[in-house]
Order: structure tokens, then sequence, then C-alpha cells
């Protein structure tokens, strides 16, 4: 490595660093505000909501990555843009695209902490997580991991088997086993659909039941049923991850295992290439701010360009959150929309990159 691309590549990742430390800490100070909610539950304190908001910071880094990549590119190229040391290089004969090369290897570096962070660190502290906080607030109930056959979870004389999780407090089946005081099976009841409600409750939709009498045996008609439990969406989710906090090579040993038994597995097809095309998108987060030092933004204030660089950095984030909430909605295809906002980042880099030579 020559000394330009040593010096280039220190001036941009020192800037990303800071925006990673100022996003980071935001994202904490939000999280923390959002949990005082839950404190006062159970045994879940302060010290207790501190150590979840903590344990979600390698989470929130991987998430804020190419965010801060985008920017602190931006705002560290911008800064040798008003030295004049862009036009130095320029003049010496440095060409836009041997200024991209210097640029591509902190992506590439930014992009190996990305892995790091998203596969080793973040999922298993983002578990731990969940579980204290669940531990905390829900001494009182126990849960077993089912593999295959979702969560089994006993809350009193109720036992709930949930199916996979859909949503943030959605779950696609529940059936729920009630058992009388001396341990007998008094009702078997499933649900298409269970949603956590309000305060200790559940909205099961497409709900059919048997329950057991003396002598016979009473059906419910297919409906809806209101449960009371003190079981939440999230508690569940312990058992039960979202296939968008799940590791790559655990979605696809799941998207083989779906395929085999010809299941439907765009969920984990989407969230597999979703974790690769974002930390693809790293790289081309740092290139496009390049043609904009060489352009209109040689000159300007460190506030104007933080400001453009946070709105494209938001609406690269907003376009992959709304990608993902619909693919699934919308029987779309999930590898091309799981590409689609990295395609349009690395799209714009490029064709501003070749306008700049």
């Amino acid at each position: 490595m020559k000394a330009l691309d040593r010096y280039v590549v220190r001036t941009i990742l020192g800037s990303v660093g800071l925006w990673v430390a100022l996003l980071l800490t935001l994202g904490a100070l939000f999280m923390f505000i959002d949990q005082q909610k839950d404190v006062g539950v159970g045994n879940y304190g302060e010290k207790e909501a501190l150590l979840f908001v903590l344990l979600h910071v390698p989470e929130q880094g991987w998430q804020f990555l190419p965010i801060a990549a985008l920017i602190g590119s931006l705002m560290g190229l911008g800064t040798l843009a008003r030295g004049s040391e862009i036009t130095v290089f320029r003049a010496t004969g440095i060409s836009p695209l041997r200024m991209a090369g210097a640029a591509l290897i902190a992506g590439i570096m930014l992009m190996v902490l990305a892995v790091g962070l998203g596969e080793f660190i973040a999922p298993q502290l983002q578990q731990v997580a969940k579980q204290q906080k669940a531990f905390s607030r829900y001494a009182d109930v126990t849960f077993g991991e089912g593999g295959g056959g979702g969560a089994w979870v006993r809350d009193g004389n109720l036992i709930l088997n949930a199916g996979r999780q859909s949503g943030e407090r959605s779950f696609g089946g529940m059936t729920i086993f009630e058992l009388s005081d001396d341990h007998r099976l008094r009702a078997i009841g499933h649900a298409a659909r269970a949603t956590a409600g309000g305060s200790d409750e559940w909205l099961l939709r497409g709900y059919a039941e048997s329950r057991f009498e003396q002598d016979r045996v009473l059906t419910r008609p297919i409906g809806e049923r209101r449960l009371e439990s003190s079981v939440s969406a999230g508690f569940l989710g312990l058992a039960l991850q979202d296939p968008l906090d799940m590791q790559i090579a655990t979605l696809w040993r799941l998207i083989r295992y779906y395929q085999a038994n010809a299941l439907d597995a765009r969920p984990f097809v989407f969230a597999f290439w979703s974790r690769i095309a974002r930390t693809v998108a790293i790289a081309f987060a740092v290139l496009l701010p390049i043609s904009f030092v060489l352009g209109s933004l040689r000159s300007a204030g460190a506030g104007a360009r933080a400001a453009i660089g946070l709105l494209l950095g938001i609406t690269f984030f907003l376009l992959q959150r709304l990608i993902e909430s619909g693919t699934l909605v919308f029987d779309l295809n999930p590898v091309v929309l799981a590409w689609l906002p990295t395609a349009l980042l690395a799209t714009l880099s490029t064709v501003l990159l070749l306008r700049a030579r």
C-alpha cells in the first residue's frame, strides 16, 4: 500500500469511526428511553435496561455501518477537498479512478468489520440480551426450544406451541393446550395466526377448539379468540428468531431444508441475500462521495456535506426497511428485492464516478 493509499484510507476510516460512534450513541440513547416502559415489570430495572442496550450495540453498529460509511467517506474526502489536497492529487496526475481504488481499500476493511459484527458478535449478544430481559420480566414463565416444532411455552395451566415468527408481534400459528388444576387435558385449540395485543393478551385468528367434558367433546367453530396470557411476543421470540436476525450460515441451512421439503423458503432467501447485499453496499457507500468532492461539494462546508450524507444514508436505510416489510406481502422475487437498494447505490456510484473522469 502506497503512501497515498494509506493517507486516504486513514482519513476515511477516522471519519467513519467518528460517525459510527455518534450514531451508536444516539441509537443507544433512544433504545434506553424506549426501555423505560418495561422498567419495573418483574425484576427488570434500570441496570437490566442498560445491559440490554449495551448488548445491542454490536447489532446497531452492523445496522448503521453502511450509513456511517457513506457520511464518513463524504466528510473525510470533503476535508481533503477543502484543504486543496484533492487538487494537489489531481495536479500530480492521480485520476479519480486511482483515488477510488484507495477508497475501496477502506471499504473492504469496513466490510470485514461488518462481517465480524453481523456474523460472529451481534447475533450471540442480541440473543443474550433478549434472554436476560425476558427472564427478568417473566420469572414465572418457562419455555423450551422445539426445533422444527416451534417454541413450547408453559404459562400456568396453559401450554403454548407457537409457529414461526412472521413479525415483531405476530406468529404463523399457535396451538393451545389447556390443563385443569389436577393436570388433566381440558381443551386443545389451534389458531392460524397469533398476534400479541395489549397487556397480557393475544388475538387468535382462524381459531378452532376441542373441549373435553366428562362424556363428550365440544367443538368450537373457526373464528377469533382473545387469549389472556402473561407470555409476550418478545418472550416467544427467544426460541423463534426472525430470519433477518439470523446468520448467513444458519439461513443457508434453513433454505436447503425448506426447499428440500417443498416449503416456502422466501423469508430465508430474502434474509440471506439481504445480509450479503448490505455488506457489499458498504464498498459503494465509500465510493459514492468521490464524485461529489470532485464536483459540486468541493468547497462546501461540513454542514452541507453532512446534510447530503445523512439524506443519502437515510434514503438507503428507509428503502431497505420498506423492502424488508413488503417483500412477502407483495409476493415478489426475494433475491431481486434483496439486492435492489445495493444495486441502485452501485449504479449511482459507478455512473457518477465515470462522469467525474
